[in-house]
């Protein structure tokens, strides 16, 4: 077993896994998380899970994301090198990560992208995320950052409100045939879509979701339609990330996400959320957990709010939120 506490040969054990190797050490991981997390700890044995009995992934428990909002979830003791917190609606409270080594964070995000799309430096990148840079501690904004700084193209920036700016930066990489993604909140890229309707060939525009509080929310099917008409272009590409997590998944067309191969996603049962669908070789729908191997000083299990399909080769679909998730999530908060 990997010494998860000290850090040793932990980059070569997470971001070089085989698929054969991914499942032993998620359950090295659950077993230091089991030992060193006494949050996850408290919520194990408050369902009487015997460890000695974990020995394929789907009998791992996931810890309910709620807990973030509420507990620090850590594994070892450690003085945080950053904090990121959530977005939240007014009135709601949101989950904060403590993260004991940025460079993790870093490595995963940049292996991500360069395994679906390549270099930084290939691109001009452009981050339209105006509600996440208006707020500290945005996993988000301290991922497109660096990757706008990676990128070294003199355009490469945030852009706030200023779609005429924008506008006339895409105009001018559209003239030059500059490859350039676009990578906003939903509802940002749907108001700059509308106000300044363009064709985008050499323009890969990709949508973070991001339609809290907003007086009208569509499905994710119609953003992407809109999106596509407004801007002339074939596939608008999304991120499934969050808060709660290191690694991202992304979408290239038809909404249907890949992870890096240290993330996975499991499906639970609607009615028992101990209970992981098995696949049949055909398509399931269920609730939503992610495997994180990233996230070892956290949680690497987490079972989120989300409903989704996952397909027989490991793509899936996020169908949306669960109803009541706060509440449905509630039963063992009291640990």
């Amino acid at each position: 077993m990997a010494d998860f506490s000290t850090g040793m040969g932990l980059k070569n054990e997470i971001f070089k896994v085989s698929p054969s190797q991914f499942e032993p050490l998620a359950l090295d991981i659950f077993k230091f998380q089991y030992s060193h997390n006494l949050l996850y700890k408290a919520y194990c044995d408050a369902l009487h899970i015997n460890v000695d009995n974990i020995q394929s992934i789907d009998t791992i428990p996931f810890l309910p994301i709620q807990f973030f909002k509420s507990k620090d979830v850590v594994s070892t003791s450690f003085t945080p090198e950053a904090i990121f917190e959530s977005s939240g609606t007014t009135g709601s409270s949101n989950s904060k990560h403590l993260i004991k080594d940025l460079s993790i964070y870093k490595e995963s995000f940049m292996k991500t992208f360069e395994r679906f799309y390549g270099n930084a430096n290939e691109w001009c990148i452009i981050g339209l995320l105006p509600s996440y840079l208006e707020r500290k501690n945005s996993s988000l904004v301290h991922m497109v950052d660096h990757l706008i700084k990676e990128s070294k193209h003199p355009s490469s920036g945030f852009y706030l409100y200023d779609f005429e700016k924008l506008h006339a930066t895409l105009l001018e990489n559209e003239k030059n045939k500059q490859p350039t993604l676009l990578i906003g909140v939903s509802y940002a890229l749907l108001d700059f879509s509308e106000q300044f309707p363009m064709q985008l060939k050499n323009t890969l525009v990709m949508e973070t979701g991001g339609m809290k509080g907003r007086s009208k929310e569509i499905s994710k099917q119609a953003l992407h339609e809109q999106l596509s008409k407004n801007l002339d272009t074939l596939n608008i590409h999304s991120e499934y990330g969050m808060t709660e997590l290191l690694s991202q998944a992304y979408s290239k067309e038809n909404r249907l996400f890949n992870c890096p191969p240290w993330m996975k996603i499991l499906l639970r049962a609607e009615d028992d959320p101990l209970e992981i669908l098995i696949h049949n070789n055909n398509p399931l729908i269920g609730d939503v957990n992610v495997i994180d191997l990233a996230n070892v000083y956290s949680c690497s299990f987490i079972a989120t709010d989300d409903r989704g399909k996952l397909y027989p080769d490991e793509s899936f679909e996020i169908l949306g939120r669960l109803e009541n998730a706060d509440i449905r999530g509630c039963g063992l908060m009291v640990i």
